[in-house]
């Protein structure tokens, strides 16, 4: 079983030949609306591959609400909303797809508005064998990673890019998996961020994807390891495909693989994600 706590959204993705520039208005050829957000993919993405998985997010009510809440279930993603009953609602990003190069342009407003939110009860952590948390909605997942961890939970960060706030979460992972955007604000000028993570928070190890190119790994014990990632010759869509990664990182752990090994396989999937359209367009082929 999985845990993951963090943002789902409401994704309205087009595709279209170029992201249009100041006062141009550009013709869509693809259209889909569903949920989205870094936990959000990451549990469907172990759902995919099989792993029972629960979502802590902040869901709240309303029409956008009502959707996400349907879309959740459509991908067997339960869902625990710490906003249920609040006059919240989720966030919407619009995405652009770049039809040639599968390159996307985002805009969400993300987890801002969003009134404050606490942890739901100890009990969601009952049967849990990996929590992925993605640094979204801080007031829930940071006292749930430490939960887990007093559980002997492993407990594995999405991060995407650095959100206030987020050192204190750091202070309950046990893998760091960073993306190529990802930089700390007070950066050491002459180190390497999977070093300056590793030095300063208790994490177990720490890795980065860069696109493209091969993820580094850092552990405190063994030596570096460089996942290679397989060339894609049609890049379809790359929407998601750290979500993904991140989702099958988890889902990995969650089976009870060392990061290296649960990395590699996440590696696998990502990189086939990306020949399909949509975060999750891979689990329907």
């Amino acid at each position: 079983m999985l845990l993951c706590c963090g943002l789902v959204t409401l994704d309205v993705t087009q595709v279209v030949e170029a992201v249009p520039g100041p006062d141009q208005k550009v013709v869509a050829d693809g259209l889909e609306v569903t949920f989205g957000g870094p936990a959000a993919n990451a549990a469907a993405t172990a759902v995919a591959l099989g792993v029972p998985t629960r979502l802590v997010t902040a869901i709240g009510t309303g029409a956008v609400a009502d959707l996400v809440r349907a879309e959740l279930r459509g991908a067997d993603v339960a869902a625990v909303d710490l906003a249920e009953g609040l006059d919240a609602r989720p966030p919407v990003s619009t995405v652009l797809v770049t039809r040639s190069t599968g390159q996307r342009a985002v805009a969400s407003v993300n987890a801002v508005g969003m009134p404050g939110l606490t942890a739901p009860d100890r009990a969601v952590l009952d049967g849990v064998s990996a929590l992925l948390v993605d640094g979204h909605h801080l007031g829930a997942a940071v006292p749930l990673a430490a939960g887990a961890r007093r559980r002997g939970i492993p407990v594995v960060l999405d991060g995407g890019s650095w959100k206030p706030g987020l050192g204190e979460l750091l202070a309950q992972v046990d893998h760091a998996v960073l993306s190529a955007d990802f930089a700390l604000p007070d950066p050491d000028p002459d180190g390497d961020v999977l070093d300056d993570v590793l030095v300063r928070w208790p994490v177990v190890s720490a890795a980065r994807s860069a696109g493209a190119g091969p993820v580094r790994l850092r552990g405190r014990e063994g030596p570096p390891v460089v996942v290679a990632v397989d060339t894609v010759r049609e890049v379809v869509d790359t929407l998601g495909a750290g979500d993904v990664l991140h989702g099958a990182v988890a889902a990995g752990l969650a089976r009870g693989s060392g990061i290296a090994d649960a990395l590699r396989a996440g590696v696998e999937v990502a990189t086939r994600s990306v020949r399909y359209p949509g975060a999750r367009g891979w689990t329907r082929a």
